[in-house]
Order: C-alpha cells, then structure tokens, then sequence
C-alpha cells in the first residue's frame, strides 16, 4: 500500500488579508495551473502518515501562541512570478519551535533556510513576471496583519484537501 499524501502547513489570513492575496493570485496566476487559494507556505512536505500526531503537535504549540503580527514587507521577482515578502519575528521563533518538534521528518526543502512569501504569480514568462512586479512596485504600500492560525492540508497530486484549521492563542 503506497504512503499516504504529505501534508503542507500554510499560514492562515484574516478576511481582508485573504481576499487581497487571493484576488490578486486569480488575476495573475495561470488559470489552469491555478488550484489553491493564495497561501503562506511554513512547511512543503510533512508526512502523511503520521497526520493525527501532526495535528496534535500543531495543535498543542499553536495553543502557546499569540497570533502573530506579520509584515508585509515588499515584493519578490521570482524569475516567473511574483510574490509578496512577509516579516514576522514572532512566525519565525514559532516556525523553528516547530522545525524542531518535526525535525527527523523534515525533507531537505523544509529544512533549508525559510523565506515566507505569499505566490500570486507563478509559471509564467520571465518578461510577465517582471513586468506584473514591476507594476505592483509602482503602487506597493507596506501592511500588516495579525496571522489567526494555521491551515493543514493533504497534497492531492495538484489540488490541496483541507485537512484542519488551527488557531494561535487556543482559539479555534
């Protein structure tokens, strides 16, 4: 019997921020290619099988944590797309408590050093990435927001499943 699908945690946004990123990930990101809403990604490849243990472990360190402020900083030309950089001291001190807590189960991606980002282009010619980010330089203004949790999900071969949302500061 083959492994189950790995699991991906996402950092969840509150509504404004969420509708901000998400329309601009339908206008810019390939429609075909395009079949996740916008996210901030904190862990690529978790392992499936272990999914209930996962859950507990997020669950119990999410409870600890205050929801974060995150910035959102500037923009990031990614070769074929663009994204929107995010700065949160508190995320990453809470990103490493739980690199830790995974830490045999991490692949080589998710050990590597963290750049959160949220995609709302990808897969496109190098000339529309640039412009398209160019474009969005031109009007950037710096924003925060305060993060309300995590979002669990199983890999689908392309599609993602929502799996379970977790909230910061033991609200669900």
């Amino acid at each position: 019997m083959p492994a189950p699908d790995p699991l991906i945690l996402t950092l969840a946004f509150d509504e404004a921020t969420f509708v901000h990123f998400d329309g601009l990930r339908r206008r810019h990101f390939p429609e075909a290619l395009n079949f996740i809403p916008a996210h901030a990604t904190l862990f690529h490849h978790l392992p499936g099988e272990v999914e209930a243990g996962i859950e507990e472990t997020l669950a119990a360190l999410a409870r600890t944590q205050p929801p974060p402020e995150v910035a959102v900083t500037g923009l990031r030309l990614l070769g074929r797309g663009v994204a929107y950089v995010l700065e949160s001291p508190a995320l990453e001190t809470f990103r490493a408590r739980l690199a830790a807590a995974f830490s045999g189960r991490l692949t080589a991606q998710d050990r590597q050093g963290w750049r959160p980002h949220v995609t709302i282009q990808n897969k496109v010619a190098p000339e529309a990435a640039k412009a398209l980010h160019a474009a969005l330089a031109e009007d950037f203004v710096p924003f925060r927001f305060r993060a309300p949790g995590l979002r669990l999900w199983r890999y689908r071969g392309g599609p993602w499943e929502r799996i379970a949302a977790i909230g910061f500061g033991g609200v669900p």
